[in-house]
């Protein structure tokens, strides 16, 4: 197995291929589309929403927070997600930085 080379890329670039790869499973999709249409969510009602089993939502959750989406606080056993909206805002500018950097022309 070759080493990536990532440090070869500018921060947009590796910002960007770590967003999309975290993006990259239809249940992370899932759960950023649950939990942004509640105050906050305990991981045990994404397991009855979702579908998944408990230790998938959670490893799905560290994913998720790993690039910044997500903020949590422990509240006895269990565990209460939001979106970050500064880090979601951040990641829509990069997004729409990219985008509006394609030439419109193409064949």
């Amino acid at each position: 197995m070759g080493i990536t080379k990532t440090q070869i890329f500018d921060q947009q670039q590796n910002e960007l291929a770590q967003f999309f790869k975290i993006l990259g499973h239809p249940a992370r999709i899932a759960i950023l589309q649950y939990i942004s249409k509640q105050n906050t969510c305990i991981c045990n009602d994404l397991v009855e929403e979702i579908g998944l089993a408990q230790a998938t939502i959670s490893q799905h959750l560290k994913e998720l927070k790993s690039i910044g989406l997500l903020q949590g606080e422990i509240e006895g056993k269990s565990m209460c997600y939001c979106i970050d909206i500064d880090r979601w805002t951040a990641l829509q500018k990069n997004l729409n930085s990219f985008f509006n950097t394609t030439k419109k022309n193409c064949c």
